[in-house]
């Protein structure tokens, strides 16, 4: 289940999924009779028979421990009986009330995912299967295990049930298993002739067949359980009345507002003095009053409103998602919920109605759009701000932004606007393919009947009012997510700066080095096919499978979904140790990608009105905080090959140089800083290399006499272990055996033990509050760090240790652009800040300011803020980005 939570941080996917489930079942089915069948407390017949039976499932995770009382009250609640029978499993229960049913000719549904059911289907007995959508009848349950339900037990008694702990015969699955009894018919007949099966999986059939008899009682599900007391007749399981009391109180609790809804018919019942709840679900508006302004009566109302208004709502609806390029087609504003007017000022079409002119529109909105004392809301800001700069518009007072609200908030989910009513508010808008269409029918937002286009558009603004309403206290109840929504919206105003201002690249260049490119590549492919001993598409994977694994005969790696060998990266770069044929193809792709990506593709970007480049930067996109740049994206462009330099050669100044400053091993000093490690703050205190500093503690040697190899391993065991690395991956990484990887370690951890404490600690912290937090408070969420699965979870530990230094780091990069920003507006220099590239800002310096802006912006940078070791920002600069970097 999902790791929902309500507005106290109690754990609520469970109960929303039983709830939801159990909805869909009841509008689905309209059954005449119903049950919701748990397991009891204490043993089963089959631990008696088999002790070790469940033995190897872990306990129940605390969050779905929390919500099994709740669950229960709400299935009670809804209206289902409820049965948890002692000695038997819920299977058992369900398996007898079938077999009742089928006898008074009465059809079952079994809601169910467990295969182990698929036993009881037959022409009265189907099952569902509500989290997939999957249904099994008689011919569902033969299309889908390859054998008949009267034959399921005996398919489960061959795999075995890993689940239950339930053995079956050793290296047997699914395929032999459907083999075997469609070729003898059953069990029995298959353990008649077992001495025909040969090789080791008749043997391992053989010594099977003892433990059969255990397996079946163990496997069938129990039919024939006695139900006294509980279930006396099928008029004991007619649905009763939902206990709407009790529904309400659950609902309320739990923060399930659109199903409150429903059930009251209008707001939530909220407890008084629980202000952050209250917030969290406004009251739907009892009638909506959207106005589409046609005439300059209305509009004046309207600016009498917002003049007044102590917060409004505004939106934007424009030709295009491509900010630099969108061109308004109407704005739509909302003073109160419920209440909004949409104001369309360049629809067009043969049908549409008289608007008021553009030009007009803005003119007279102008000084309220630009004077930073009146209060605005809106849902991604940055877009809109660009919007109106493209009409003239330099659009100021952005007090609020609840797309930045929700990313504080949640950072781990989507922000869309239709999402977060739907979440926070239970309300869904029109759909803006239903109303445009999708593909290559698509019509522009222009082209929409204005009425059509008003109702869409007030619903925006209203919506992203309410929504403000919602988010707007959670955030403010906490002191350090409001930090960070000051710095997020601080960080919108700066971006909108920098992607405006754009970067200016070498068309000329790019163009060149495209031929290059393509000159190399084709060298790459004749060698190719030298070494395959034939031509090939080498951008096809099927005939690279083909060349490396049939006719060359190389190891595979991994497989496709589909069964082919897999020919991504990873696999190349593993075969690439030992085989030139994959190095080759890795360096063509490496290539391709760069010319596809760049050397052509930049130079059509080039905006004809500004001739230069303009990136996006997503600011609500990535879970620690980082940016995330596209179209193009300026953060993925290699360093480490001379190709990838070559690119960045292309990126110029246009008057003057470009400058960049770049915090320096900014990771590690967060980590020196949150583990408190005495021995890594004093290095970097020092100013001592890092990791040649780290080399001399683990491998016992003087500063001066650290070999370049012992620092390589440092330098990998200082980046791994922050990015959560374990034994096997450094052992990868250094080409060792894991004995030495794990010894490398246990000696780091030995010399850096606040370093080691610091990884448990963390651990044990993201499991308990289900989140991590960075040094100024942002909050990580890790929805899977309570994971049943391994990997998941493993991998969410991982992720615990990392995103604290990572989002620090995000939020340490985002504080120095503003800070530079605002000392670059203050001075009113001519220095333009160009790009931010993960810890890096690029800035176009003319050369008369060259000398205080290169004294001036590491200073601001490494001043944002005061760790336990010192922040250093190193800077260069060069005609070109390659030079500066």
């Amino acid at each position: 289940m999902p790791d929902l939570r309500n507005a106290q941080g109690e754990p609520t996917g469970a109960l929303y999924g039983v709830v939801n489930m159990l909805r869909k079942l009841v509008s689905d089915h309209k059954a005449d009779y119903a049950a919701c069948i748990f397991d009891a407390r204490g043993k089963t017949f089959r631990d008696d028979l088999y002790p070790d039976y469940k033995s190897h499932r872990p306990p129940m995770p605390e969050d779905l421990a929390a919500q099994i009382e709740p669950i229960h009250q709400a299935v009670k609640a809804l209206g289902w009986p409820v049965l948890a029978i002692e000695g038997v499993e819920a299977d058992d229960v369900i398996g007898t009330l079938a077999c009742h049913a089928t006898k008074q000719d009465i059809h079952t549904i079994v809601s169910t995912g467990d295969k182990d059911l698929a036993q009881l289907v037959d022409s009265h007995v189907t099952l569902v299967n509500t989290m997939s959508g999957e249904v099994l009848d008689e011919p569902g349950v033969q299309n889908k295990f390859g054998v008949s339900p009267e034959r399921i037990v005996d398919y489960l008694m061959l795999i075995g049930d890993a689940v239950d702990n339930v053995p079956g015969v050793t290296k047997v699955g699914p395929k032999t298993a459907v083999k075997w009894l469609s070729e003898f018919g059953s069990i029995e007949g298959l353990v008649e002739q077992a001495e025909a099966i040969k090789g080791v999986a008749g043997s391992n059939l053989r010594e099977a067949i003892p433990q059969f008899p255990l397996t079946r009682e163990l496997l069938t599900v129990k039919c024939d359980c006695d139900l006294t007391g509980h279930v006396n007749a099928m008029a004991d399981l007619e649905p009763r009345q939902p206990d709407t009391g009790t529904l309400q109180a659950l609902y309320e609790k739990y923060g399930f507002r659109s199903w409150l809804r429903e059930l009251t018919g209008d707001a939530e019942r909220v407890p008084q003095g629980d202000a952050r709840v209250i917030a969290e679900a406004p009251a739907a508006p009892a009638e909506l009053r959207y106005q589409v302004i046609a005439g300059w009566p209305a509009f004046d109302e309207w600016m009498a409103l917002i003049a007044e208004a102590p917060l409004v709502a505004l939106d934007t609806e424009t030709t295009s998602l491509n900010e630099m390029q969108a061109s308004l087609v109407g704005i739509s504003m909302s003073v109160e919920p419920g209440v909004a007017c949409y104001i369309p000022v360049a629809h067009r079409g043969p049908d549409h109605p008289e608007q008021l002119p553009k030009a007009e529109v803005l003119e007279r909105l102008r000084a309220w759009l630009q004077d930073p004392a009146r209060p605005k809301l809106l849902h991604h800001a940055k877009y809109d701000t660009h919007v109106f700069a493209n009409e003239g518009i330099a659009l100021a007072g952005i007090q609020d932004d609840t797309m930045l609200q929700a990313y504080v908030l949640e950072s781990h989910r989507g922000v869309g606007l239709a999402d977060l009513s739907q979440r926070y508010l239970g309300r869904s808008g029109i759909n803006y393919e239903d109303l445009c269409g999708k593909g290559a029918k698509q019509i522009g937002f222009d082209e929409v009947a204005v009425e059509k286009a008003g109702h869409y558009a007030c619903e925006d603004a209203d919506f992203t009012l309410q929504l403000h309403q919602a988010l707007r206290p959670r955030v403010a109840a906490d002191a350090g997510l409001e930090r960070i929504y000051q710095l997020e919206i601080e960080v919108s105003r700066v971006l909108t700066v920098i992607e405006r201002n754009g970067v200016k690249v070498d068309a000329a260049e790019l163009g060149q080095q495209s031929h290059r490119l393509g000159q190399e590549m084709l060298t790459l492919e004749q060698r190719a096919y030298d070494l395959a001993g034939q031509p090939f598409n080498l951008n096809s994977p099927k005939q690279l499978g083909e060349i490396l694994f049939g006719r060359m005969q190389l190891p595979v790696v991994r497989k496709t979904a589909s069964g082919a060998p897999s020919t991504d990266e990873e696999v190349l770069t593993k075969l690439a140790q030992d085989y030139p044929l994959p190095q080759v193809l890795l360096e063509y792709r490496g290539l391709s990608k760069l010319k596809s990506t760049y050397t052509d593709k930049l130079p059509r970007m080039i905006n004809a009105r500004t001739g230069r480049v303009h990136t996006h930067y997503s600011q609500a996109a990535v879970i620690t905080g980082r940016l995330a740049s596209s179209d193009p994206n300026l953060q993925n462009i290699p360093v480490r090959t001379e190709a990838g330099r070559r690119v960045r050669e292309a990126f110029i100044a246009e008057n003057g140089v470009l400058l960049s400053a770049d915090y320096s091993q900014i990771e590690l000093r967060i980590m020196a800083h949150v583990s408190d490690d005495e021995n890594l703050q004093r290095a970097f205190a020092a100013g001592e290399d890092i990791h040649r500093a780290t080399a001399s503690e683990i491998f016992g040697v003087a500063l001066a006499d650290v070999t370049s190899e012992q620092r390589r391993a440092a330098k990998a065991i200082n980046f791994g272990l922050i990015y959560g690395m374990g034994v096997f991956g450094l052992a990868s990484n250094l080409g060792i055996t894991r004995d030495a990887a794990q010894a490398y370690i246990d000696r780091y951890f030995a010399r850096y033990p606040g370093v080691a404490q610091y990884m448990e600690q963390t651990r044990q912290l993201a499991r308990q509050q289900g989140y991590v937090e960075t040094v100024f408070g942002r909050r990580l969420q890790m929805p899977d760090i309570r994971a049943a699965s391994g990997p998941r979870r493993q991998g969410a530990e991982r992720a615990a240790i990392n995103a604290p230094m990572q989002g620090t780091a995000a939020d340490l990069i985002k504080m120095a652009m503003v800070a530079v920003q605002d000392w670059l507006d203050a001075d009113q220099l001519a220095t333009r800040m160009i790009m931010q590239v993960h810890d890096e800002l690029v800035l176009e310096v003319p050369d008369s300011e060259l000398e205080v802006v290169r004294a001036r912006v590491p200073e601001l940078m490494c001043s944002v803020a005061t760790l336990r070791v010192p922040l250093v920002a190193e800077v260069g600069v060069g005609p070109n980005w390659e030079q500066a970097h």
